[in-house]
């Protein structure tokens, strides 16, 4: 692995931001949802919002695929099926195909269409001469953005704890304004494994590339704990700084999902 690093004189979208929101917000409100019986705390002081959802249960109470969907008693998928029934594929960590190249991120189960976003890149968003140098020693994982906004999706060590620590000082109240739990096996929101993305070889074209997403200033405040990013600055007000994967060519099920470190999208 090598720093990542996408050259200025790209174009890094190949697909418009308004899509990668879609996606991310349905993705999110399916997890929600999914989650409904422990969201009381946020719903309670979100009354709109608590209807809105109510509703979205109910209409997922008559889909086939659901036996008793409702808030009382809900039948709860894991997060893998969650994003299969709203994506219609799963991905995960496994050893990587490319020998030596340790843990790679395979699309498990379905298919991905081109020009779709295949997961997210995890971590602490740092910006320019914000203090990172004993976080990136040593440290395979630092993705550097086109504007010099570094992330770093280590989820050990001491990048592991600055996380950790970044995240309980943003939430307020029941309201967790990142998720914590791409930290683990585990991981509450499916796609947040993007950081285990192998680089292509030789061998292995690229069949993704990295697209930099601002999470704009509407987004949903209920789904923010889905977010697998956290700014280091507290004190500095601005979007928070995504990094999605985004198919390059259709993906079937099996295949083990390839970057290229020095994306050029023409």
């Amino acid at each position: 692995r090598t720093l990542r690093y996408v050259p200025e004189s790209s174009q890094d979208k190949i697909i418009a931001d308004e899509d990668v929101f879609e996606t991310l917000l349905k993705t999110f409100k399916a997890l929600f949802i999914n989650d409904f019986s422990r969201q009381a705390d946020i719903l309670a002081l979100l009354p709109k919002v608590k209807c809105q959802y109510l509703e979205l249960l109910t209409v997922e109470q008559k889909r086939p695929k659901v036996n008793s969907c409702n808030h009382q008693g809900q039948h709860v998928f894991s997060p893998d099926e969650v994003l299969f029934n709203t994506l219609g594929f799963t991905v995960s960590r496994d050893r990587s195909s490319l020998v030596s190249a340790g843990t790679g991120v395979f699309v498990t189960r379905g298919f991905v269409p081109k020009g779709t976003v295949v997961s997210m890149y995890p971590g602490t968003v740092y910006r320019k001469h914000e203090p990172i140098f004993f976080q990136s020693l040593g440290n395979p994982f630092i993705f550097r953005c086109i504007d010099g906004v570094l992330i770093d999706g280590n989820d050990k060590g001491l990048s592991r704890s600055v996380y950790r620590s970044c995240s309980r000082r943003d939430q307020l109240g029941p309201f967790q304004m990142s998720d914590e739990s791409w930290l683990t096996a585990t991981p509450q929101n499916p796609l947040a494994v993007g950081q285990y993305v192998n680089n292509c070889s030789h061998e292995k074209a690229a069949n993704v590339c990295y697209q930099e997403f601002d999470v704009p200033g509407h987004f949903p405040v209920e789904l923010k704990q889905y977010l697998p990013n956290i700014v280091y600055s507290h004190d500095i007000e601005s979007h928070l700084r995504c990094v999605v994967l985004v198919t390059l060519r259709d993906i079937k099920q099996g295949e083990e999902l390839f970057s290229n470190y020095y994306t050029v999208v023409s």
